[in-house]
């Protein structure tokens, strides 16, 4: 029997409680104890309560706290606690808009997109190279081998962002170029997997449909940075104008929600339009009026998308290629270090620098999994396949926050990129 609305909210509650309360706890421990970032902890806590661990066994009678999924959405979680978890990315990804320079990211523009296409091309060709030298593709244009290919291309910004704010971090060179770059990535990642399905149904690729496409997502980004950044001004003075107590932060999350839901309607991640419109007001009055208000926020709902993310890891999916999902996952790393730090050393980063970046593009996250997730339901992707993008998902989410507060302590970096 389906759940009336007053249960459903009641689990919600109890869901949110749980994950609250554990959050901060295993962010303590990770701090205090570890000397690493809270969101490390947050992650490792989703995998132990998620539905497919402890969160799976039936507690005091009151059943699963949080059961595995029950319908074909892809979702480890119910759809209204997923929706809280997206609430929580959306308002990380705006405040980092709000925190970032504007004038310095429209500076490396052109480094970024250079450093997003080499954190493209390389992983897709290593994916797709693995998968038919593994065998589970007879050849690398095999759609099979394409999805491997798309997957390996995914950056989760977020936990970059989570860590570089973490530890003060996100006004440095490399953070801007690195936010930069994977809002770029995400442009192109759109048309690989609109190619790759494309491949996938028919066999065929229409080059004016992809070209449409690229167009549609391309133009859709910049027309919204451009209008964010030109009615900034009248924005912040409009929403500065209300008397009523909390009007700027309500105003502000009220746009950036829209401009997140406008982003999704145009195929691209909601957070790209969050981002956007976050830098787009990064300079002005409001900003600084609102950022000790969604600070608060922040901590409220932020934790609460890194431990759902956690709970989309199924170990068991993994099947049994395991041999394949090693070198995958290493190909995975070195694919997004080779391929975004070569061209950050060829546009005037210094090798740290080129490190930072690397290392900063390397989470994949539930971007990875969207996209196998889009693979399994056209039945190109096989439970093993998911399964294998389920463990570079969790080991290029786990190492590198630790890294990157390694190496952004290093000092420093000794060169800035070329304009």
């Amino acid at each position: 029997m389906e759940a009336g609305p007053i249960e459903s909210i009641n689990h919600l509650l109890l869901q949110l409680a749980i994950i609250l309360f554990l959050a901060k706890l295993a962010g303590e421990v990770c701090e205090r104890y570890l000397r690493q970032p809270p969101v490390l902890g947050e992650l490792i806590i989703g995998i132990i309560i998620g539905p497919y661990a402890l969160g799976g066994i039936p507690l005091l009678g009151l059943g699963p706290l949080f059961p595995a999924p029950q319908s074909s959405s892809g979702l480890s979680v119910s759809n209204e606690l997923y929706a809280v978890a997206q609430i929580g990315v959306v308002l990380l990804l705006f405040v980092a808009g709000l925190e970032t320079d504007l004038k310095r990211f429209l500076r490396y523009g052109a480094p970024a997109a250079l450093i997003a296409l080499g954190g493209v091309v390389l992983p897709f060709f290593l994916g797709a190279a693995a998968t038919w030298g593994f065998g589970f593709a007879p050849n690398m244009a095999a759609p099979t081998a394409l999805f491997m290919g798309a997957i390996l291309t995914a950056t989760s910004v977020g936990i970059t962002t989570r860590v570089l704010s973490d530890i003060k971090r996100l006004d440095s060179t490399e953070s801007i170029t690195i936010l930069a770059a994977a809002v770029i990535d995400d442009v192109i990642g759109i048309i690989v997997l609109a190619i790759v399905v494309s491949l996938g149904i028919s066999g065929v690729v229409s080059i004016g449909g992809i070209a449409a496409l690229a167009g549609w997502a391309i133009g859709f980004w910049l027309a919204l940075l451009a209008g964010g950044i030109l009615l900034s001004v009248f924005i912040s003075r409009f929403f500065l104008s209300f008397k009523v107590a909390g009007a700027a932060i309500a105003l502000s999350l009220a746009l950036a929600f829209f401009a997140s839901a406008l982003a999704g309607s145009f195929g691209l991640a909601t957070i790209i339009g969050a981002y956007s419109i976050g830098l787009a007001l990064s300079n002005t009055d409001v900003a600084k009026s609102v950022d000790r208000s969604l600070n608060a926020i922040y901590h409220f709902l932020v934790p609460v998308f890194f431990v759902v993310m956690g709970m989309q890891v199924n170990l068991g999916a993994m099947g049994q290629a395991w041999l394949f999902g090693i070198v995958v996952t290493v190909l995975a790393i070195l694919g997004k270090l080779a391929g975004c730090g070569l061209p950050a050393l060829g546009v005037g980063f210094g090798r740290l620098g080129a490190l930072r970046i690397g290392l900063g593009m390397l989470p994949r996250g539930e971007v990875a999994l969207i996209v196998a997730g889009v693979g399994l339901a056209y039945a190109v992707v096989s439970s093993e396949i998911f399964g294998v993008a389920v463990m570079v998902t969790i080991v290029t989410t786990l190492v590198a926050p630790p890294l990157l507060v390694r190496v952004f302590r290093r000092g420093a970096s000794d060169k800035q990129p070329r304009d």
